[in-house]
């Protein structure tokens, strides 16, 4: 049996630390992200890029810094060496942290770090221009603050949203970044199938979340990264209740979970039923299957997203649900990018045309919702390569033995 059967100890035990040889990006890495960023923005006219501390300065330079209040982050320009920019008392700090070496352009408490970004513009020889503004790049993650205090600086420069250029840049996954979301991805499919083997009637949802932060470290991660346990009824709410469950015969269980090493983050999602099967379950269960497989057999190069998207309503309208965001069915998009941050560009979303290229890496997860019953979500995510989509892991099973553990024929 895959649900069910052991203790937690007896799941833990067969659970090991699987970080071996796993390497972080390193600096040649970081030199290539940044030329290539550079030679984008050449191409596109733009001057330079404001990358704030967080997710894409650290891409960037591998710079780990957390963003606050106070301005921390580094300036890139199209052509030449990038800067940081950092309050004084950091500045040791800031070094001490430096992957891709600049030079540190501090700002005491009292003095304005939007002034001294427009001043590090003008030292990089990006003067500002009443006729032909120099474009200019605020990073997307920025608080508004940020934005708003150069903005109010920054006249003879014309600012603009930084995604063109982070989004284009991150998005597109090197063999390096699909081998370490390979690796995450691998850990959390053992958490989840430890966990299934640990349910009984009258366990918590508390106690299972518990556990999966457990065996979490058991394989090597610092914990969960996120964790979502549901079941029955809860599991047709996407992202959770505010209550907690207890585990009873018959129930739909619906875990979504993953974990974030070397910096990058995995995300898969197993529902399946405790107990009994009903003829109810079973359909929604293959319905959602389906659904999956049709999304990802739409997936080719030059697809926009959107059509992927399409592809995951269709077949779920083929099989009575919907139609568009309508209940019982999809009330949300199809899937999501995924590295570094759990949500990255591009969307499987109607809304989103960005063509699909390789190394760019998605959720697929069409969750049908049915209120007052149950939810099924299958969350795996697949990669782009030169020949079109390649699963990380493979999808769920069946619905009598979702991980593929009793052995025959991949059927529903």
């Amino acid at each position: 049996m895959s649900i069910g059967g052991k203790t937690m100890d007896e799941a833990l035990a067969g659970l090991s630390d699987m970080t071996a040889g796993m390497n972080a990006i390193g600096k040649d890495e970081h030199l290539q992200r940044i030329a290539r960023a550079q030679g984008f923005m050449r191409e596109h006219g733009i001057a330079a890029i404001y990358l704030n501390a967080g997710t894409n300065m650290t891409y960037f330079t591998g710079t780990k810094w957390y963003a606050s209040e106070r301005m921390v982050g580094a300036i890139l320009p199209a052509t030449g060496a990038l800067e940081y920019i950092a309050p004084a008392f950091e500045e040791a700090t800031i070094l001490d942290f430096m992957l891709v070496q600049g030079p540190v352009n501090c700002w005491e408490e009292h003095e304005s770090p939007y002034q001294l970004f427009v001043d590090i513009l003008g030292k990089m020889g990006i003067a500002p221009d009443a006729g032909a503004p120099p474009r200019i790049g605020i990073c997307e993650s920025a608080a508004f603050f940020i934005a708003d205090g150069i903005g109010a600086l920054a006249a003879g420069y014309a600012l603009e949203n930084a995604k063109s250029v982070t989004a284009h840049c991150r998005s597109r996954k090197s063999g390096a970044e699909i081998a370490l979301m390979q690796r995450v991805k691998d850990m959390t499919l053992e958490v989840h199938k430890a966990t299934a083997s640990i349910l009984y009637e009258g366990i918590t949802t508390v106690e299972v979340a518990d556990f999966i932060a457990r065996a979490h470290r058991k394989v090597g991660a610092p914990g969960s990264y996120f964790c979502i346990v549901l079941f029955g009824e809860a599991t047709a709410y996407p992202h959770g209740v505010s209550y907690v469950q207890t585990l009873r015969q018959g129930d739909v269980v619906l875990i979504d979970t993953g974990c974030q090493v070397k910096g990058y983050i995995s995300d898969i999602t197993r529902t399946y039923v405790f107990g009994d099967i009903t003829e109810r379950q079973r359909f929604v269960w293959n319905a959602e299957k389906q659904a999956q497989l049709a999304a990802f057999e739409a997936a080719r190069l030059g697809v926009p997203c959107r059509d992927v998207d399409a592809a995951a309503r269709a077949s779920l309208q083929a099989q009575g649900f919907g139609p568009g965001y309508k209940l019982p069915g999809l009330p949300h998009r199809t899937g999501h990018g995924i590295g570094m941050d759990i949500h990255e560009w591009p969307y499987l979303v109607g809304s989103d045309s960005t063509p699909l290229d390789v190394g760019m890496c998605f959720s697929n997860e069409p969750m049908i919702c049915i209120p007052g019953e149950f939810g099924m979500r299958h969350e795996d995510h697949f990669y782009m390569t030169e020949d079109g989509p390649r699963w990380f892991t493979e999808p769920a099973h069946s619905i009598d033995d979702p991980f593929g553990q009793r052995g025959g024929a991949n059927l529903a």
